[in-house]
């Protein structure tokens, strides 16, 4: 899709990696509606800052209402409470099922009809490598981001009758707030935006966008063994 003059909304774009994605997509021309749980945390000029919390369906729908011009959803507002699936707080992993994955479903629900009636369009969901791959230091997260890129798969299909072309993008850590504290190498999140929006105009269904999330991707054919070495 022309990504200058089309309306795009971004989830979780007062900081980080959503800041970055808003950025990218009002300089290339869009006009950019930037979802917040707290609006008066965007900071970006040119946006227009929307009340968007993604557990709360009365906030979804009220942002779908006011946002109604979009035909580019970017999925992107998450968290990660670094929690153990064996011994972690069961509410901290519900809390990463919900926003993650029924949290995105609930606003894809919103907004997909939106997108459809103004004609077709993309939405974009901000996924991770570890979609495909898993830790336990990350394993809610991951266990949340693998829902979601089932739905993803699930919703692809649904969706393109209608003319909506819904994407997923893997990328491993970026330089956030949200990896402070990780020592491993981190990608540039304004390349990975530009990355990311170059990929939402070529029409790619799936963006893997560094090269950890390629040699993981690459893994695939040689199942737990590539994957998890360590338990060769």
């Amino acid at each position: 899709m022309k990504i200058s003059g089309s309306t795009a909304l971004v989830t979780g774009a007062n900081r980080g990696f959503g800041r970055h994605l808003a950025a990218e997509l009002t300089a290339r021309g869009a006009t950019v509606y930037a979802g917040a749980r707290n609006p008066d945390s965007v900071d970006l000029p040119g946006v227009t800052p929307v009340r968007l919390d993604l557990t709360d369906p009365a906030s979804v729908a009220a942002a779908a209402e006011l946002a109604g011009g979009v035909n580019l959803l970017v999925n992107n507002a998450g968290i990660d409470t670094r929690t153990d699936l064996l011994d972690g707080d069961m509410d901290q992993i519900r809390l990463e099922l919900e926003t993650h994955y029924l949290g995105t479903l609930s606003v894809i629900r919103s907004f997909a009809p939106v997108i459809a009636g103004n004609g077709g369009g993309t939405i974009l969901n901000v996924l991770s490598v570890l979609s495909w791959v898993n830790f336990p230091l990350h394993a809610a997260y991951g266990a949340a981001k693998s829902a979601e890129w089932a739905m993803t798969n699930a919703l692809r299909l649904q969706l393109a009758e209608r003319g909506v072309r819904v994407a997923g993008l893997h990328v491993g850590y970026l330089d956030t707030d949200m990896a402070a504290t990780i020592t491993s190498p981190k990608s540039d999140p304004a390349e990975i935006a530009r990355i990311a929006v170059d990929g939402i105009e070529s029409d790619a269904y799936e963006i893997v966008a560094d090269d950890v999330s390629r040699r993981v991707q690459a893994g695939f054919p040689g199942g737990v063994a590539a994957l998890y070495p360590q338990l060769s």
